[in-house]
């Protein structure tokens, strides 16, 4: 069936974030997303995840009904574009546009998929959880995603002592390409399945 919401676009949406105060970068939001669109945990809802994005002092302050209703009308456009990418098992990483050659557009890139990994996905699938009734190796392909994020952050410590930016870029791309194969294998044998039954209303 048709999603009612939208999303808006990734320019629109990056606005509407800064908007609202939101300290959460839009690609770690989409990531998140992801990860609690295949968390198993039945509890999880994505208010609770919007609501995340923000410190706890920090929360939007929606002043009408309208408002409110427009809040989360965009935040699922974007969660319902996220399903379709679990649905379709076509997650991918965010684009990099930077400098292969500058050390400094690679440092960033590192931290930014380290939290992407780590602070986006891996923290939405435990969706505030600290067990879940999972199978073995998906407990081993979460946990392995976790030592994903924290290559890129030694990736990013290389660089900033001096390393050469030509040596470490293969190395990301080839992280990049372990990182989305474990995505996706875990989608396919832990999602997939059930995926009917992990669709979420926004309450």
């Amino acid at each position: 069936m048709q999603s009612e919401n939208v999303y808006i676009g990734d320019d629109k949406f990056q606005r509407f974030l800064s908007h609202y105060n939101c300290p959460t970068p839009l690609n770690v939001a989409k990531l998140k997303f992801a990860g609690a669109i295949c968390s198993p945990n039945p509890n999880l809802r994505p208010t609770d995840v919007i609501a995340s994005f923000f410190p706890d002092n920090a929360q939007p302050r929606l002043t009408t009904k309208a408002e409110a209703e427009l809040f989360f009308k965009f935040f699922m456009g974007l969660w319902d574009q996220m399903f379709v990418e679990i649905k379709t098992n076509t997650l991918e990483l965010p684009e990099f546009y930077g400098d292969i050659h500058d050390a400094q557009s690679l440092i960033e890139l590192c931290y930014n998929r380290a939290d992407q990994i780590e602070c986006g996905f891996v923290e939405g699938f435990w969706g505030g959880c600290e067990t879940l009734n999972i199978p073995n190796f998906a407990a081993e392909l979460i946990s392995s995603l976790s030592d994903m994020a924290g290559v890129y952050a030694m990736l990013a410590k290389k660089l900033s002592q001096a390393e050469n930016p030509d040596d470490i870029y293969p190395v990301i791309l080839n992280t990049d390409q372990m990182v989305l194969k474990t995505l996706h294998f875990l989608i396919e044998h832990l999602v997939l399945p059930h995926i009917e039954q992990l669709q979420r209303s926004v309450n």
